[in-house]
C-alpha cells in the first residue's frame, strides 16, 4: 500500500510568495518606486521567475491589490460575525485596517490612483460594494439598538462615509507630515460617529475615545 500525500503545486506556491512580497514592498515603498528587479532581489529569485507568473508590473499590481483587499475583507467579515455593538464594531474594523497598513509610508491608494488608474477603478468598485454593504448593516443595527439616531438617512450616510474614508487618503489634501495616518483615521471615525449617535451611543463612544487617548 502506497501512502498518499497531497499534491504540491510549486508554481502556485511561488506565485503566492511573489504576491505577498510585492504587497509588502508596495505598501511600504510605493507602487511607483518598487521595480520588478527590487522584488526579485528581495526574494532571491530571477526576474524571469516573476515574469513566468505575471506578464508585466501592472498585472502584478492588480494581483497584489486584490490580495490585500481579500485579506482585509475576510478580517472584516470575521469581526462582523461577532455581532458586537455597532460602535465597537467600527473601532475593531479600524484597528484591523491600521494593523494591515501599519508600516504604510507611501499612500499606496493615492499612488495606485495616479499611476495605475485602471487597477484603481477596479479596486474602488469592489471596495465600495463591500464597504457600502458593511456600513448599511452597521447603521441599521445601530438604529435598532438605540445607539444611532432613528432619523438618519442610512443610504446617504453609507455613501458619504465611503467617500470620506477615501478622501482622507489623499496626500494632497492630508499630507502625512501634517496628518499622521493613524490619527487621521481615528479623528474621522469620531467625526462620523458623533454625527449619528444618540446619548446612549455617545456614552459608549466616549469610552473608546478615552481608551484610544490612554493607549496613544
Amino acid at each position: 500500500m502506497f501512502l498518499k500525500f497531497p499534491v504540491v503545486h510549486l508554481p502556485i506556491i511561488m506565485k503566492d510568495k511573489i504576491i505577498q512580497k510585492a504587497t509588502e514592498l508596495f505598501i511600504n515603498l510605493g507602487f511607483k518606486s518598487v521595480t520588478m528587479d527590487d522584488i526579485a532581489q528581495e526574494m532571491g529569485i530571477s526576474k524571469k521567475t516573476i515574469y513566468a507568473h505575471f506578464n508585466n508590473k501592472t498585472e502584478l499590481v492588480s494581483a497584489t491589490t486584490m490580495f490585500l483587499f481579500e485579506h482585509i475583507t475576510h478580517g472584516i467579515d470575521c469581526i462582523c460575525d461577532l455581532e458586537k455593538n455597532p460602535i465597537e464594531e467600527l473601532y475593531e474594523i479600524k484597528k484591523l485596517v491600521m494593523l494591515n497598513l501599519k508600516d504604510e509610508k507611501s499612500s499606496p491608494q493615492f499612488q495606485l490612483q495616479k499611476y495605475y488608474p485602471e487597477v484603481h477603478e477596479q479596486f474602488k468598485a469592489k471596495h465600495f460594494d463591500k464597504m457600502y454593504d458593511c456600513t448599511k448593516k452597521n447603521l441599521t443595527r445601530g438604529v435598532d439598538q438605540g445607539l444611532y439616531r432613528d432619523n438618519i438617512d442610512i443610504e446617504f450616510i453609507s455613501r458619504i462615509y465611503f467617500q470620506g474614508v477615501n478622501g482622507i487618503k489623499d496626500d494632497l489634501l492630508f499630507p502625512a507630515n501634517v496628518f499622521p495616518k493613524a490619527k487621521l483615521m481615528e479623528d474621522y471615525l469620531e467625526y462620523h460617529l458623533r454625527g449619528i449617535v444618540t446619548s446612549d451611543g455617545l456614552a459608549i463612544l466616549k469610552k473608546f475615545i478615552k481608551t484610544t487617548v490612554h493607549n496613544a
